[in-house]
């Protein structure tokens, strides 16, 4: 009695489930006309893996889209059997629910033979193509061993070091030193780049999205990954291992260049940072740019600091970043050269051929040129930099150069912030 006055209760329910449901995709369905369908459907994002633009990438999303097949196959049959099933015995009436059960019997072994080959061959379907992703990418193939261009990459909490071992760049004189950067890795388009990765305190997990898969830094172990890039871009790439408070903003970008220009771009960054001419300098000019800044108390917490030029063509704003800029006043640098050193921060970064030599933060000899700071967080303009230098705990919690200016009793004026915003900017 209970159950058969129950059904009639259910019914109108699940009547009133699917009016409900119909009316939200009919209103979604409306809604639709008036968009643009093609942005709900949009998968190149900047971290997308689904859009590839390297062999290793690209061998990764094939094995990822084979997955996919696969178990959409094994849903839809299973899918489909199970309500077959369901629909078809399901109770009608209120007196189909104590009928009694049908016979049961031990099945049909041609049934349960047929699903286990199924499954087994489901099984080799994935794992043949997973064996042959894993062996090729793995490492550079034989092939393209003695092509291969080399990179150190170094995780710390929370930027990535990027050394070329084979590059030795002019400190002073003739004083070499293995050329190194931070947070922006240049490489040659269309050729294979092994990346030897280390940690300099925790786990870090070093990706690229469209050009490779991720592999972990691992504190004193060894370990590496290869990628290529298909042709010239700006991509972008981040750790992808819960590293600290600041993990979800350790990020960084790697430019593919043609080959000429790579080469090119290598011997510049070879060089002893740049020096301003004083008879370059424009003394309005840098007092009309630092007037239009917002002030650095003005930022939201969390406030995007990427323009949109980054969006419409990034490489583009990268080639853009090398040339020096327009108008700099050479008295406005050099004092913001000696605040650096005044400030101490010459102990933690280096600037070859200024006298900073130090080993635990990021190599500023030529950080004008890079498109982005703070760790690939904030564009790399006069504003951004400014922001950054003032409140660097605001922007990256937890960083070590907010507790520097802590346990060393820094403190910069707003002209100390400009002049060092100037002499950055000018490190091209």
């Amino acid at each position: 009695m209970f159950m058969h006055r129950m059904l009639p209760t259910a019914r109108a329910d699940a009547a009133r489930w699917i009016r409900a449901a119909v009316a939200i995709i009919s209103s979604a369905l409306i809604a639709g006309c008036k968009l643009d369908v093609t942005e709900l459907w949009r998968i190149d994002g900047h971290q997308s893996t689904l859009v590839t633009a390297g062999p290793v990438a690209a061998e990764q999303s094939h094995l990822f889209m084979l997955t996919v097949w696969v178990t959409l196959t094994i849903f839809v049959v299973v899918g489909s059997t199970l309500a077959y099933a369901t629909l078809k015995f399901r109770a009608r009436t209120a007196d189909d629910e104590h009928a009694e059960p049908p016979s049961q019997g031990h099945g049909n072994p041609l049934i349960e033979l047929g699903l286990i080959a199924a499954s087994v061959g489901a099984l080799v379907i994935i794992a043949v193509p997973t064996l042959r992703a894993i062996w090729y990418t793995y490492d550079v193939p034989v092939a393209q061993k003695n092509n291969v261009f080399e990179v150190n990459a170094t995780g710390y909490q929370w930027w990535f070091r990027f050394e070329y071992p084979t590059e030795q760049a002019t400190v002073t004189g003739s004083q070499k030193m293995p050329l190194a950067v931070a947070n922006e890795l240049v490489i040659p388009a269309g050729r294979p780049i092994r990346i030897n990765l280390r940690t300099m305190d925790v786990i870090h997990s070093f990706w690229i999205p469209k050009l490779a898969g991720k592999v972990d830094m691992i504190p004193n172990r060894a370990n590496f990954l290869w990628l290529e890039a298909d042709k010239p871009g700006y991509f972008w790439g981040q750790c992808a291992e819960y590293c600290g408070d600041s993990h979800a903003v350790m990020r960084f970008r790697v430019i593919a260049l043609p080959q000429k220009e790579f080469y090119a771009w290598l011997d510049e960054q070879t060089k002893p940072a740049r020096n301003v001419a004083p008879q370059t300098g424009d003394r309005n000019a840098p007092k009309a740019q630092f007037a239009s800044l917002r002030s650095p108390d003005d930022f939201g917490q969390n406030e995007k600091g990427i323009s949109n030029r980054f969006e419409v063509s990034p490489l583009e704003a990268w080639r853009a970043q090398q040339m020096p800029d327009k108008g700099e006043d050479a008295a406005l640098v050099a004092k913001g050269k000696a605040t650096f050193q005044a400030k101490t921060c010459l102990a933690c970064h280096t600037v070859r051929g200024h006298g900073a030599a130090g080993v635990t933060a990021p190599d500023l000899t030529h950080f004008g040129a890079r498109t982005t700071l703070a760790a690939g967080l904030l564009e790399n303009n006069p504003e951004q930099l400014r922001r950054w230098i003032h409140n660097p705990g605001a922007v990256k919690p937890g960083n070590k150069m907010a507790k520097g200016f802590i346990d060393n009793h820094i403190q910069l004026s707003a002209d100390d912030e400009l002049a060092l915003v100037a002499y950055l900017e000018s490190l091209k």
